[in-house]
């Protein structure tokens, strides 16, 4: 039986596409400028959109979608389904993600970020100056009570702040172990947290869940989180809510539009951006080359990857 072709969308570290190399021959190819070569699996990235005009790019030899990283929302699920491609990603990111979310909001809080620019500018006054949130004994809302928001609240519990969170459904077992507090409304979250995760999945309903209406329902000085998809927060709305001052600050992981940031962004000593690397240490990333290889290898040999997700 001969090899597949394995068909990158951009290219990546070299020991990753060395990992892919053991299924067959691969290729870096742009999906958005056919005529694609012929393949039987492709390996994507949440950077690389595959939307229904995208598919229709796709040789009939594809079978796999092997996605690298654990969001779904840039690939077009009913599509791929309707044209008998699997879909498979890598949900082995949940502790370095929390652990960065964490990171996101202790230092957007104390102003890490601006404190470290003046220092760097020779400006110790106005680094010192910076007066930050208090975070220990404040109350987390988590918006997305999956795994990754799990791990954020047992986090946030050892730093003695009080865990309510709102979700599809209860999670009992989390409001037992964690003392966390389930909200029937979202808005009942925004006025109640001095503190707010995003967490939840990207989807048509949660698209925009933070908007102008939500900011107006906040605390004042409350602080937004956002490691999880950028277009979970109305940016234009956001950069409002901070120049009124309404808003205490926000921890950016993600963007609405990324790669691009809105300049606006960046003049707010209140706002702390990094570039999309909540999964971004050696062993999380090597955990998620071993996934992508098992669930080509599962397909290869079964038929069907192992995290299928359509």
């Amino acid at each position: 039986m001969s090899k597949p072709t394995i068909l990158v969308t951009r290219p990546l570290p070299q020991a990753m596409l060395n990992a892919l190399g053991q299924f067959g021959e691969v290729q870096v190819v742009d999906l958005t400028a056919p005529p694609i070569p012929a393949g039987s699996i492709v390996v994507s990235t949440p950077l690389d959109p595959i939307k229904s005009e995208t598919l229709a790019n796709l040789p009939e030899s594809v079978g796999l979608i092997a996605n690298i990283g654990i969001g779904l929302d840039h690939i077009d699920l009913t599509a791929t389904r309707e044209r008998g491609i699997a879909v498979s990603n890598t949900p082995v990111v949940t502790e370095d993600t929390a652990d960065l979310t964490m990171a996101l909001m202790l230092a957007t809080c104390r102003k890490l970020s601006a404190s470290e620019r003046y220092l760097r500018s020779d400006d110790w006054a106005s680094g010192m100056g910076q007066l930050g949130i208090r975070v220990h004994g404040k109350t987390l809302g988590i918006i997305g009570m999956g795994a990754i928001g799990e791990a954020v609240a047992h986090r946030a519990k050892g730093f003695g702040m009080s865990i309510i969170y709102s979700n599809r459904g209860r999670k009992p077992e989390v409001e037992e172990t964690l003392d966390a507090r389930f909200c029937e409304t979202r808005d009942q979250l925004l006025a109640e947290a001095d503190i707010i995760s995003l967490n939840c999945d990207l989807n048509p309903n949660t698209h925009h869940i933070i908007d102008a209406d939500a900011f107006s329902k906040m605390k004042p000085g409350a602080v937004l989180i956002n490691a999880g998809r950028g277009p979970l927060v109305d940016e234009a709305a956001l950069i409002e809510a901070l120049k009124t001052g309404n808003l205490g600050g926000a921890g950016l992981d993600v963007y609405e539009f990324e790669p691009r940031v809105n300049p606006a962004l960046m003049a707010f000593d209140n706002v702390t951006l990094l570039p999309h690397i909540g999964s971004a240490t050696g062993e999380c990333r090597a955990d998620m080359a071993r996934c992508v290889c098992t669930n080509i290898a599962h397909f290869l040999q079964q038929g069907a990857p192992q995290n299928l997700c359509n």
